[in-house]
């Protein structure tokens, strides 16, 4: 592909387009993929919009200085990001061992950036660009902006802003953040003056005392006390809504310094998304990684569309709240056609669109008419533990849509794979999307996300009664039956979230027993930073009410409740095993039909105590023989069976 259709990423690149010194060098942990699902193409992509150069070293080496000079010391600063992941994420499995592939890297090839990148690449340039402004921003910048517990290393740790030496964070979606601060850095603002832009946080020596000013607990309090670090966390999360949102001041007195956190960014409007959508993207990784393969990252959005912004689901598990917030957004039908009109010039089209979402495919609107002018109600969820009375539940718009794409020259289907919530989908008494989504958009299966069966459990994610997923699973078989289609649903799980314990383990297994399903993933929790749920990890604490949680923290007992998901898999029976006798369910261990468990061959474990083995005397021989279990369970024989 023709280069000059990407941003510069060397010298040649600048001199081609007559470019002397650049405004802007972004440093990313992603490689350089110029397509609107990766955040570094989208901000560098707005930036040029404004009348601003953008050069791009991705993936530089943090052993060498010299790989962050490649473009010269830029005129306004230097952007710097992890990539689409937090690091660590993308480095290493919940259990801590490291991955093997980066779908973010040439060829799928790991350890291409250093662990904790932002704070690597930060300090990387500030050795050698001492005065040039640094600003972090993505989604690990985002996450980590103020005092949090970090799993990997179990303990709290600093802002980000601190460890970095960075001067601001751009957190959350950063369009309108980053083009004000390159404007301000443009008209001869010094970056330590930049203490007025929505969406940032900066440090001083000097704190705000406005009257919508909050202080936090200092980061000598919150990281010896975790009551007081889940009263903190509580608070932040109370302050994520850009109508309602109070400044944050956050305490560092070993450094003699606050974190100032402003209210977060206002929502875009769509035309503010079909700008963003509409800028000139390459669509695809720079030529430069073809010869190791390509990125493969990019096959999961080639083909794909994302259609709206924010979440109101509000799982306490996920940290969306405080990266996209709970406001939907979401662009044009125009904007959506003309982009799929793109794809399907492709020549690697094959008549397919992928999906058509966002965090929650089925959000077209905000939850109700008075978010977009007052915000998010900071004291309630929208859809938990019930669905607010003020909620709109309305997918006409978004069937409007379907029904367009799907109308497309060369468009044979249009998929939907972004998670559907399926407690908004099941109140809605209109049935068009349901019956339109099993007839056209489910490639055989549809995936969603229950991820628990424990009322207990589910309410400590913040997810609905089971009993609204099972009245949603009867709808979706009744459906599919109608229509004569064999199509399946395929349930998300997650075991050892707090509060579950192995008898919710247990009662997730029985429940899939009943289906007559085992998945073939599992998500065991992972304690991310800036979610509700990491912080009753850590604490052990329920930040909403203050009360006790059971947390798994035992790597082994976290094995059990992952293993009890997957029972049926040969390689968990000791696990298994194990976890049914500690938890006193002897009762599923046999060959009835209530039975999770049948007993292997020669394990003599499970046998009653009349049968089991005694030692004799041979008569004949008058030696000690044992008399052994021949595979039958409880006088059951075993013949024919496989």
């Amino acid at each position: 592909m023709d280069r000059s259709k990407f941003l510069p990423v060397s010298r040649a690149d600048m001199d081609a387009r007559g470019v002397g010194q650049l405004d802007f060098v972004y440093i990313s942990g992603d490689a350089y993929v110029d397509h609107p699902s990766f955040g570094t193409a989208i901000i560098s992509r707005v930036l040029e919009a404004n009348g601003f150069t953008v050069g791009i070293i991705a993936q530089p080496d943090w052993r060498d200085p010299a790989s962050i000079t490649v473009l010269g010391e830029p005129k306004l600063g230097f952007l710097v990001s992890a990539g689409n992941m937090d690091s660590m994420v993308n480095h290493y499995s919940v259990s801590k061992k490291r991955r093997r592939t980066d779908a973010y890297s040439p060829g799928g090839q790991m350890g291409l950036r250093p662990d904790y990148a932002a704070v690597v690449y930060a300090n990387l340039i500030r050795r050698t660009y001492k005065k040039v402004p640094i600003i972090l921003g993505g989604i690990e910048a985002s996450l980590r902006r103020l005092a949090h517990y970090d799993y990997w290393s179990d303990r709290m740790k600093r802002s980000i802003l601190l460890d970095s030496g960075a001067d601001l964070i751009s957190y959350g979606m950063g369009e309108r953040s980053i083009v004000e601060i390159a404007e301000a850095l443009r008209s001869g603002i010094p970056v330590q003056d930049i203490t007025f832009v929505r969406g940032t946080v900066y440090k001083t020596s000097v704190p705000p005392d406005a009257p919508d000013t909050i202080r936090l607990p200092g980061f000598d309090k919150v990281s010896t006390s975790k009551e007081l670090y889940a009263k903190s966390f509580y608070r932040q999360y109370r302050n994520t809504d850009p109508f309602a949102a109070k400044t944050l001041v956050e305490p560092y007195p070993a450094d003699h310094l606050f974190l100032v956190q402003n209210p977060p960014q206002k929502p875009l409007s769509t035309e503010e998304m079909d700008a963003v959508y509409a800028l000139p993207y390459a669509r695809t990784y720079h030529p430069d990684y073809e010869a190791a393969g390509g990125i493969p990252a990019i096959e999961e959005v080639r083909f794909s569309l994302t259609s709206c912004r924010g979440c109101f689901g509000a799982c306490n598990f996920c940290a969306l709240t405080f990266h996209q917030g709970r406001i939907i957004q979401t662009r044009s039908h125009e904007s959506l056609l003309e982009e799929a009109r793109l794809m399907t010039q492709e020549p690697d089209f094959k008549g397919y669109i992928h999906d058509v979402g966002g965090p929650t495919a089925n959000f077209r609107q905000p939850a109700c008419k008075k978010q977009l002018k007052h915000g998010a109600c900071p004291n309630r969820q929208c859809l938990f533990p019930e669905p607010c009375p003020n909620m709109e539940i309305d997918h006409s718009d978004y069937v409007a849509l379907l029904r367009k794409l799907r109308a497309l020259p060369k468009v044979k289907k249009v998929f939907i794979r972004s998670g559907i919530r399926f407690d908004y989908l099941i109140r809605d008494k209109d049935e068009t999307f349901f019956r339109e989504l099993v007839k056209y958009h489910v490639s055989g299966q549809l995936k969603v996300a229950p991820e628990h069966v424990s009322d207990d459990v589910l309410r400590m994610m913040g997810k609905p009664q089971n009993s609204v997923f099972r009245r949603f699973a009867k709808r979706y078989r009744e459906l599919n039956a109608e229509m004569h289609l064999d199509q399946y649903l395929v349930p998300y799980l997650m075991s050892s979230h707090p509060g579950s314990t192995l008898q919710d383990a247990i009662q997730l297994a029985e429940y899939l027993r009943e289906l007559g399903y085992m998945p073939e993933q599992v998500q065991d929790f992972y304690p991310t930073p800036s979610t509700i749920s990491t912080c009753m990890y850590y604490t052990g604490l329920d930040p909403r009410t203050m009360k006790p949680v059971y947390v798994a923290r035992d790597p082994h007992e976290k094995a059990m409740q992952r293993a009890l998901i997957q029972y049926r898999d040969p390689k968990n029976y000791e696990l298994v095993t194990e976890a049914l006798l500690k938890a006193g369910r002897r009762d599923l261990i046999g060959t009835g039909p209530k039975c999770l468990l049948r007993p292997r061959h020669g394990d003599t474990r499970f046998l009653p105590k009349s049968t089991a083995p005694t030692k004799r005397t041979d008569k004949r021989k008058g030696a000690p023989t044992s008399r052994r279990w021949d595979g039958n369970t409880f006088g059951r024989s075993s013949k024919g069976r496989k």
